[in-house]
């Protein structure tokens, strides 16, 4: 769609003073054409226009990252579990927890169970409480979990 402003035309056409815009359809149909059929024309082309906006609007939602809902959901929960298990080690709100990051992702990539609660020891050395159920309750949530991929572009 291309927009087209008329200045001196549109006076001179027999409309008042000041600026009109006129929408010009992609077919080389002119919304400034003269008679009765051209506010037929410009109809069709702000119509023509407004398929074109809802067209672009469907195919950018095709484009969108697809993950699985359901294993973000899981993943969702699953940080969400961790967040009050952390401010229940560390005996504060999420906002004064000292900077703890658990990689799932990272765990994941782990070869073993062992090496998965050796990072994790390694993550929790700060604290003062025992981490052993923390831990082990994490190994078993994340049993099964798939790690989330990059998102991959669909070509149009």
């Amino acid at each position: 769609m291309s927009v087209a402003t008329g200045g001196s035309e549109a006076a001179a056409a027999g409309g008042g003073g000041g600026n009109r815009v006129f929408f010009q359809s992609p077919r080389g149909g002119g919304g400034s054409g003269g008679g009765s059929s051209g506010g037929a024309s410009r109809e069709d082309s702000v119509s023509a226009a407004v398929v074109q906006v809802q067209q672009r609007r469907h195919q950018q939602g095709k484009v969108t990252v697809k993950y699985d809902r359901k294993e973000l959901r899981k993943r969702l929960v699953l940080e969400e579990w961790i967040v009050e298990q952390l401010g229940q080690l560390y005996g504060c709100e999420e906002e004064e927890m000292p900077d703890v990051e658990i990689d799932i992702d990272d765990l994941l990539d782990a070869a073993n169970e062992e090496e998965r609660a050796l990072k994790l020891q390694e993550t929790l050395v700060d604290c003062y409480k025992p981490t052993e159920e923390f831990i082990k309750e994490l190994l078993t949530r994340i049993r099964g979990m798939r790690k989330l991929s990059p998102p991959q572009k669909k070509s149009i």
